[in-house]
């Protein structure tokens, strides 16, 4: 009678960050297949990050395809010391930043339909009003300051993961997040009284 062996144990699953780390990998040897995979990958993470971080719906897809340039170019510099996404992100703000300064910084208006498509409330005009009334006081904060509130509140981030990206000191974070906090206080109280009544509401007035 055979001995019955016991079954051959199931290899665990590849985390994303470790198919990520084999595409980088890749991409350091000129993988073009590879790169677009991790392009794809990015795309819509970053244009949300990005148009949360500069509110300049003209320069997030320039930004995106500079940054992911840098990505195909320094692939071999990457040598796993970091999460992918923490060195993707870090290379997209500091391009973000760039950008920004050679714009003077100056906010482009546009129609919401010019705008990339992000996460948005299901049309209720309460929900609606109140997602405006706060964009519009993250207007007021800095690129920076408006990064660390981002990256926190809508794209659930660490102070860690933030400090990473930003090539700082977590201090340098908390203390940028803290500031943010006491200009909200100021900007905020005044946009409620003064954002503007949709459909009936305002009629009745």
């Amino acid at each position: 009678m055979k001995e019955l062996l016991p079954p051959a144990p199931t290899p665990a699953p590849l985390d994303a960050n470790a198919i990520e780390h084999d595409l980088v990998r890749q991409i350091a040897a000129k993988d073009r297949r590879a790169f677009e995979a991790l392009y794809r990958a990015y795309y819509r993470r970053l244009m949300r990050f990005l148009f949360r971080i500069t509110r300049r719906a003209d320069l997030v897809e320039e930004v995106l395809n500079d940054a992911m340039l840098v990505v195909w170019q320094k692939a071999d510099s990457f040598h796993g010391d970091s999460r992918v996404s923490t060195w993707v992100f870090g290379i997209a703000y500091r391009k973000a930043l760039k950008a920004l300064e050679r714009a003077g910084r100056s906010r482009v208006l546009v129609g919401e339909e010019e705008l990339p498509t992000l996460a948005a409330p299901e049309n209720e005009v309460e929900e609606i009003e109140l997602q405006d009334w706060l964009s519009n006081g993250l207007d007021g904060l800095s690129p920076e300051q408006r990064m660390v509130v981002e990256s926190v509140y809508y794209l659930g981030l660490s102070y860690n993961d933030i400090a990473e990206i930003a090539g700082c000191p977590i201090g340098t974070v908390k203390t940028r997040m803290f500031h943010a906090r006491r200009r909200l206080k100021v900007l905020l109280p005044p946009l409620l009284v003064t954002r503007p009544k949709r459909g009936n509401e305002a009629s009745t007035k």
